[in-house]
């Protein structure tokens, strides 16, 4: 059998903790095989060892039948190996084109040629219908359009072994669809894929086999085709998972949260990315703003928490006119957010984790006295927090959230919103890159939270979630609110020309 790569008897150490126990992990040439586990079963450690971003402390590495020493990512690059990182790792006052040619750059007479470098691109955009702005800067742009960065850098390297870790994390279903036929069109070109999912339908769709890892060791490699679901889910687990979101029948109280002709401008042009949108999120309830990534859910939820001055309208909680309230207000007045980009908005990645376990808090008599902080008081918090919410991290409540899985970094924000006991809970992509264990967990808590009477205002790009954990559904597209749907009363389909604006204004009226 001729593989492409072979990983043979991986060990990776982080101080105490073993990452990665014996790994071993091959790939054909020509397939598209995926690499399966829970948040910090190790998936993204070995593919970083495969990187040249860690060594490990043992095992051997073959590269087309030969050994090979991989020190870092030029010599990955070298063997024609690239990468899609889950967290991007691109230049923020870069523009798209300068990130997708850095370090690959053609200079003539000490300048940088870039007309070339362009034409490249945008044939590789256009080919894999990845639609992209090269001028624009990657600070500006969504986190699905820096995903299309990041593969778009990877194809532009000619690389022959492709990883893409979590990458249909940040797209829409329509962007799922098409990655998929992509990754099928690179391996009819004879590129071999490791794809790095929590997505069993995706993994189903797409991959050939599948390797699955449980905490740091290898479970087993498996023929897809031949394997369920339930199969696949209870190697990565351990146990079985329940797949049907269970809930009990909707009791809907007041509104909690009022959104009054709400309009905010996009940062670099005059236009209106949020335009005279109206809604309320009512207690007992889930409702989720469904749309495209890039009509606007971001701005508005920004808008919402406090992140972005909005140009006109109104936002009320529990009857307060909170629209010019700070941040802080908003949070003691009863709202939590869950934010979009978790290493942006969520998180202090320096900190460690029982510090980030405070941020919202840690001026509260319980944490601190006369401006000194109650370290005691804190890591006891951080502990109860860890047992309750099952954080897992190796260094418990004194570990550096950078070094943290995503997927636990997830888990200590939603810690750390949710027991604060809100009116309203924001929850922008909760299970954004979170493996079924705690998918299905998170949905519980959403679900705690409005069987409680609290309110769940949730936006989703994952229709699975849209259509089976939210009560009332609004679509905005282009920065409007286009319809109002009941989950139980259309499908998948319906839906998603809603999104795409085919129905637009059918099944809606404005509310003022």
């Amino acid at each position: 059998m001729e593989y492409v790569i072979e990983m043979n008897n991986i060990t990776k150490i982080f101080g105490n903790f073993k990452a990665l126990d014996d790994v071993t992990f091959k790939v054909r040439k020509g397939e598209v095989h995926a690499l399966l586990g829970e948040n910090g079963a190790g998936k993204s450690t070995l593919m970083s060892v495969l990187f040249g971003l860690y060594q490990a402390e043992k095992g051997e590495i073959y590269i087309n039948g030969k050994s090979v020493q991989i020190n870092n990512p030029n010599d990955a690059n070298n063997l024609n190996i690239g990468m899609v990182h889950q967290h991007f790792k691109l230049v923020h006052n870069f523009t798209v084109l300068e990130s997708i040619i850095l370090g690959r750059e053609t200079v003539k007479n000490g300048l940088l040629k870039k007309d070339d470098a362009r034409k490249k691109v945008m044939e590789l955009s256009e080919r894999y219908k990845l639609k992209i702005d090269p001028d624009a800067l990657i600070s500006d742009i969504t986190v699905g359009m820096q995903q299309r960065v990041e593969i778009l850098k990877m194809l532009y390297c000619d690389n022959d072994i492709l990883i893409f870790d979590e990458p249909t994390a940040v797209l829409t279903p329509q962007e799922i669809e098409e990655l998929m036929k992509i990754m099928k069109y690179l391996v009819s070109e004879g590129k071999s894929i490791i794809f790095i999912s929590h997505k069993l339908n995706e993994i189903k769709e797409v991959a050939d086999r599948c390797t699955v890892l449980r905490k740091g060791k290898c479970i087993g490699t498996v023929d897809v085709s031949t394997t369920t679901k339930e199969q696949m889910s209870e190697m990565m687990v351990g146990r079985k998972i329940n797949f049907n979101i269970e809930k009990k029948d909707i009791k809907t109280g007041n509104a909690v949260l009022e959104v009054k002709n709400l309009t905010i401008k996009a940062k670099n042009s005059k236009k209106n990315v949020v335009n005279d949108v109206s809604f309320e999120v009512r207690k007992g309830e889930i409702l989720c703003i469904a749309g495209i990534d890039g009509n606007g859910q971001s701005e508005l939820v920004y808008g919402i928490a406090g992140l972005l001055p909005i140009n006109d309208g109104k936002i009320v909680l529990n009857g307060k006119d909170i629209t010019k309230e700070s941040i802080r207000k908003r949070c003691l007045s009863g709202m939590a957010h869950i934010p979009e980009d978790r290493h942006k908005d969520g998180l202090v990645l320096d900190f460690d984790l029982q510090q980030n376990a405070v941020l919202q808090t840690y001026y509260e008599p319980r944490f601190q006295n006369h401006g000194l902080i109650k370290f005691n008081a804190v890591k006891e918090y951080a502990k109860k927090l860890i047992k309750q919410y099952d954080i897992r991290s190796p260094r418990e409540e004194d570990s550096i959230v950078r070094n943290m899985s995503g997927g636990n970094q997830q888990k200590l924000i939603i810690a750390r919103e949710l027991d604060r006991d809100p009116e309203i809970v924001l929850a922008v992509q909760p299970t954004r890159g979170l493996d079924v264990g705690a998918t299905e967990y998170i949905h519980k808590q959403l679900i705690a939270q409005r069987d409680e009477q609290k309110a769940v205002l949730l936006l989703s790009l994952e229709l699975d979630e849209v259509m089976n954990v939210s009560d009332r559904i609004l679509v905005i597209y282009e920065g409007e609110i286009v319809g109002e749907l009941n989950p139980k009363e259309i499908t998948v389909k319906e839906l998603g020309l809603y999104m795409a604006g085919s129905k637009r204004g059918v099944n809606y009226e404005k509310k003022s």
